[in-house]
């Protein structure tokens, strides 16, 4: 621990959508685990940000690891324990970070039990993503990393065209949004914010574990997404390459994926997939 922290306490807390559920890794002396209604949300070693136990972080990484070296400006939009940026401050020193987090009781726990404080130049917003989104400056990040969640659930008004354009707005023109959406069979949900995304930003490419890509199981998809070229070949090698062994689909087989889905607009009546009982035990 670091001085002045204290052992964080596993337990159920109270936080302001409900009850969450801190647990320790019995693997790793460090490591922990933020629930929500069974559902793990976050995964964090407070000794070694740089170790992802949950496999779509680790797709995550990748992504941001081929860009532009050096410190990013980022904005994350859903906090939890503040995974990502603990590995981004972990990996390229001096990034400065933005997390949008509408559950004000659940950062006070995160600040308290799980060493937010220690991670430099970060700064909450408790709002919801949206109404948060609109404070942040034009052209003011080079990563943009979209990671909210109800449960297990995505919230839709964070998967519509017109959301799309507001986190277009706060990338700077090199910019890179980072998308974390969950599906199952059939991909529709997935295939609809696909169409929406590649309907704002040229350069599109999708990452997943080959039995999630088919939709033969629910699991996590990772979308990135820019106004400039993505290193697809070089994110093909590593995603093909990581623990995961996911696949990088782009260009034309993208096109193939999407298959004429419609793009999610503003008052759709579009429901997010919910994960099957069995995904969590």
């Amino acid at each position: 621990m670091t001085r002045g922290q204290r052992e964080p306490m596993p337990g159920l807390y109270p936080v302001t959508f409900g009850e969450v559920e801190l647990l320790r890794d019995l693997d790793r002396q460090d490591g922990w685990v933020l629930s929500k209604d069974g559902v793990p949300q976050s995964y964090v070693d407070l000794k070694d940000p740089t170790f992802l136990e949950f496999e779509y972080v680790r797709l995550m990484a990748d992504v941001i690891d081929v860009l532009h070296e050096g410190a990013l400006s980022c904005l994350h939009v859903g906090g939890g324990a503040c995974t990502v940026p603990r590995y981004i401050a972990a990996t390229r020193p001096g990034s400065r970070h933005i997390v949008i987090e509408p559950d004000g009781l659940l950062v006070n726990l995160v600040r308290e039990q799980l060493e937010l404080r220690s991670v430099p130049r970060l700064k909450v917003i408790v709002e919801g993503g949206r109404d948060g989104t609109a404070k942040v400056w034009d052209a003011s990040a080079d990563l943009v990393v979209l990671d909210a969640f109800t449960g297990a659930t995505m919230p839709v008004e964070l998967a519509t065209a017109e959301y799309m354009g507001d986190l277009a707005r706060v990338l700077r023109p090199d910019g890179t949004l980072l998308i974390n959406l969950a599906d199952g069979k059939g991909l529709t949900f997935a295939r609809r914010l696909l169409a929406t995304v590649t309907g704002t930003f040229r350069h599109v490419a999708l990452l997943a574990e080959p039995g999630v890509m088919r939709g033969r199981r629910f699991g996590n998809l990772i979308v990135a997404a820019s106004r400039t070229d993505l290193p697809v070949d070089l994110l093909t090698r590593r995603a093909a390459g990581g623990l995961t062994q996911a696949r990088c689909v782009h260009g034309e087989a993208l096109t193939n994926f999407i298959a004429g889905a419609h793009p999610i607009k503003d008052g759709d009546a579009v429901l997010a997939p919910v994960p099957p009982p069995a995904v969590f035990g």
